[in-house]
């Protein structure tokens, strides 16, 4: 527009201005429509990416997929600008490369694959996808803590990824929910070791002299200001402030700041909740034990009763009914038969020895009458009549010698395929 018709339009009546309307629209912003920004597909390498899952102080994670294998993945994106800012953070993610590269436990994270964009200044860590994380969980619910039984499972696990981790001479030293990850079937993966610490392979002990984890998870040695301590045990008591959140909701220790929190926990002095129950206090009593000497080690968690596999070897559900089958449980003239549950029942569906077989009931052409099938066990023994007290079935199964053996299956429990084809031969 000249500079004419700008001094022309300074004339302009408001009658000529209301006709402008011809060209200039006012529409109120609820007939605005918003598009949804197009997604485009971005491809690092082989891998597709997703949508963002979270965020930390070193970088984003993000969803991605695998061309080749169609298998979800997870990515930690860096930018060295970011690591540059942050107190060792390049030299932290270089170690934890390094440690990941050379770790294979199901309860440890995976590293898969490291990717670099040297124009963009940017790495990318491909891990193993896990669907959420365990502090996620924790505040999605109001209690802020899980059942017991589920706690179990997660501690459980915790251990024997700690134990893993230890026996490969590496100290985690940041054991916290925030770096437990959560996979779809419910396995608990242990993640984050940029401020792990790798021994040396020919170190006398487990000694220690920095540490860069979380403040309400660190122990007394470290609140005091130690120069040296057990870097093994300062995975156990942050196993076992883990323990304690995750089963009350609460923390052991708290302070207003660092330093009145790390006061707290340089005294000692923390309370259990009854909910507990003795069990579970007495192992959070173990590992949060404030002489790192008396502290509980790995071998003393998994001896203590409420961490330990109560049927380790998965027995079978039947052996107590074959005991009381054969006779192997004490006497109780007091017990009565259970409706329908007590009572021996017996299949004709095969052939036993004592039955006779229908061939040999024929003779010259002529079936003779087959007598009245008499009822035996699998074992080749006169079966109980069905009502006859248990004292009665136990005195008779004490007469017979052959049912002396091991002490939770008889060593005349015979299969009834096996006895068949020893009948036909």
């Amino acid at each position: 527009m000249s500079e004419e018709d700008l001094e022309h339009m300074d004339y302009l009546t408001e009658s000529d201005l209301m006709g402008m309307d011809t060209f200039i629209h006012r529409i109120d912003s609820t007939e605005v429509i918003y598009q949804p920004r197009c997604k485009r597909a971005k491809l690092i390498g082989k891998y597709l990416m997703g949508d963002l899952l979270g965020e930390g102080s070193y970088g984003k994670v993000k969803e991605m997929l695998d061309s080749e294998t169609l298998c979800r993945r997870a990515v930690k994106i860096l930018k060295k600008k970011k690591l540059r800012r942050i107190p060792n953070g390049e030299a932290n993610v270089k170690k934890e490369i390094q440690l990941l590269r050379r770790l294979r436990h199901k309860n440890v994270i995976q590293l898969l694959d490291v990717l670099y964009n040297e124009e963009k200044q940017k790495m990318y860590m491909v891990m193993e996808y896990c669907v959420c994380g365990m502090q996620e969980m924790l505040d999605s619910v109001p209690e802020k803590r899980f059942p017991g039984f589920q706690a179990h499972g997660y501690f459980c696990q915790l251990i024997d990824g700690l134990e893993y981790l230890h026996s490969q001479g590496i100290v985690h030293k940041d054991i916290k929910p925030g770096n437990l990850l959560l996979t779809t079937d419910g396995a608990l993966k242990i993640s984050d070791l940029g401020v792990a610490e790798a021994l040396h392979p020919f170190a006398e002990d487990d000694t220690c002299r920095t540490s860069q984890g979380s403040p309400a998870f660190q122990p007394p040695e470290i609140a005091n200001g130690l120069d040296t301590f057990s870097g093994f045990k300062v995975d156990i008591w942050s196993a076992g402030v883990t323990l304690y959140n995750i089963t009350t909701g609460l923390y052991p220790f708290e302070g207003d700041n660092i330093y009145k929190l790390f006061e707290n926990i340089g005294k000692g002095d923390y309370t259990i909740p009854e909910e507990c129950g003795p069990l579970l206090s007495e192992l959070l009593k173990g590992m949060l034990e404030y002489d790192p000497v008396k502290r509980f080690s790995i071998q003393h968690i998994r001896q203590h009763n409420w961490r330990g596999e109560r049927d380790r070897w998965r027995s079978m559900t039947v052996v107590p009914y074959l005991e009381d089958l054969h006779g192997y449980g004490e006497e109780d003239e007091d017990d009565e038969l259970l409706d329908g549950e007590d009572e021996i029942i017996y299949t004709q569906d095969f052939t036993v020895p004592g039955q006779v077989l229908e061939d040999e009931l024929e003779l010259n052409g002529q079936l003779r009458t087959r007598p009245d099938p008499k009822l035996v066990c699998a074992n080749g023994t006169d079966a109980v009549p069905l009502g006859k007290p248990k004292t009665e079935r136990r005195a008779s199964s004490a007469s017979n010698p052959s049912r002396k053996g091991h002490p939770g299956l008889s060593s005349s429990f015979i299969h009834p395929l096996g006895v068949k084809r020893e009948e036909q031969r």
